[in-house]
């Protein structure tokens, strides 16, 4: 099979955003005086999108107010806008792979459960201008991934079939999302989810470095 479009989750794939993160998370849990928690603990934390994020990191009872968690939301989405760019950088090999998609006039977008407006912010300042395509986060009125309705969207603006998509992550959402897609579903292991976990939710790729996708999946224009 040859692939025509790549479409890329974007924290734990495209950028290392778990410090920042884990710090603008602390930050408001700090600020209503609950407990905070250890960074290596947000590689699970994160991935179903900030609302999810909230819920697992709050306190049960706090957790469980649907009022509670809205104001945590807005309180973590206004220290997260001032440090979502102080610690996270693409990862190694990722301007490369780009640059190389590029080349061979490969399309690119992405799809994250990142509200929309971290996710925009982020790529316009970390990437090239007009690199992607199109750049998709979590958006009201949208289904979140694994619902496979956004990323079949973007297969749909770019003109491709679902059988024609690489779709790249790193964790089982991600893998559940493009299984569902009908995407050939792509694992990064240098994300923040381990190798079973991308294997267990339907991998049928598995990269260590970014460069190795033109190595194990070809597409029609390289």
């Amino acid at each position: 099979m040859q692939y025509k479009v790549v479409i890329f989750d974007l924290d734990g794939t495209l950028v290392n955003s778990l410090d920042d993160i884990a710090d603008s998370v602390n930050a408001m849990l700090e600020g209503y005086g609950f407990p905070t928690h250890e960074i290596e603990k947000y590689r699970h934390f994160v991935g179903n999108g900030s609302q999810k994020l909230m819920e697992r990191t709050l306190p049960e009872d706090k957790a469980a107010s649907a009022e509670f968690v809205k104001d945590a939301l807005a309180k973590y989405k206004e220290i997260y806008d001032v440090h979502l760019l102080e610690k996270t950088r693409p990862y190694t090999g990722i301007n490369e792979l780009l640059s190389a998609l590029k080349k061979y006039r490969i399309p690119v977008a992405i799809c994250t459960n990142k509200h929309m407006e971290a996710a925009t912010k982020i790529v316009n300042i970390l990437f090239e201008k007009d690199l992607f395509q199109e750049v998709l986060g979590d958006r009201p009125g949208h289904p979140k991934k694994p619902d496979p309705a956004t990323p079949l969207e973007i297969a749909k603006n770019l003109g491709v079939q679902p059988e024609e998509v690489a779709y790249l992550g790193d964790s089982s959402v991600d893998m559940q999302t493009a299984v569902r897609a009908g995407f050939l579903p792509v694992g990064v292991l240098w994300g923040f989810r381990d190798k079973e976990e991308l294997i267990a939710n339907g991998a049928k790729v598995l990269l260590e470095k970014p460069q190795e996708l033109l190595e194990k999946v070809r597409f029609s224009k390289v």
